[in-house]
């Protein structure tokens, strides 16, 4: 069994290293605007395409294998998502696929998962999230790799299994600081690294082992991640 001391000072170091990564970041990043008065965090390199990348909020995404059902824009938290009800072809199951493109040069991820739990409060009347682990995923015509969220979640009418990650063209991670630190590196290359939050709901038994649904839920997310790398991402690289 760890000791408390020990937790506590391997928190610490890891802490450590995060505020040092974050300062090494800000310190490089603050030179050549020191050097020109050209400060990256006021003027950042504008995001390639933005206006397609922002039409998923209105068109959702069309996926292999899959048909949209229902699409409308949702109103989550302070930002509007796409919101589709999807049916796979050949077994006739249905999702929710919840999508948020970024919306502006300077707009970054935040608190995306907070609002999914405030909105699926509302809607359901409770989301309680239990068997939470952290996923990987494997685009396989590229072997780009994505890590993300897994959980069950219960509501008062039904129980989802969910997904969650911000979608980047060249992978994708669960939380906004690996974000943070990709859109950094591509800015001093004077390039951008455009996002999207994904969150994929799959109905699931009542109160069931969300390991079940895993096949089922890795092939949508997998799916996700190729369509929007070969649709949307793609046309920002141009």
């Amino acid at each position: 069994m760890i000791s408390l001391s020990k937790f506590f000072n391997y928190k610490y170091l890891t802490h450590l290293t995060v505020m040092s990564m974050l300062l090494l970041l800000l310190v490089i990043g603050a030179v050549p605007g020191y050097i020109t008065g050209k400060w990256q965090w006021k003027q950042p390199p504008p995001v390639t395409n933005l206006s397609i990348l922002k039409q998923i909020r209105s068109k959702g995404l069309t996926l292999p294998g899959w048909k949209t059902l229902e699409q409308v824009e949702q109103q989550i938290g302070e930002h509007k998502w796409s919101l589709q009800v999807i049916q796979q072809e050949s077994t006739q199951k249905k999702s929710i696929l919840l999508l948020l493109p970024q919306n502006g040069p300077k707009d970054q991820p935040e608190i995306e998962w907070t609002d999914i739990s405030g909105w699926g409060k509302f809607r359901w009347g409770k989301w309680d999230i239990a068997q939470e682990r952290s996923a990987h995923l494997v685009v396989k015509q590229s072997q780009t790799k994505v890590e993300a969220n897994f959980f069950r979640v219960s509501t008062n009418q039904d129980t989802f299994a969910v997904l969650q990650w911000y979608a980047l063209p060249n992978g994708g991670y669960s939380t906004p600081f690996r974000w943070f630190l990709a859109d950094q590196f591509a800015q001093w290359q004077k390039q951008r690294q455009p996002w999207v939050a994904v969150s994929i709901l799959v109905p699931m038994e009542p109160l069931g082992q969300v390991e079940t649904t895993w096949p089922l839920v890795q092939s949508i997310g997998e799916t996700v991640q190729s369509t929007l790398m070969t649709g949307v991402f793609n046309t920002t690289k141009k």
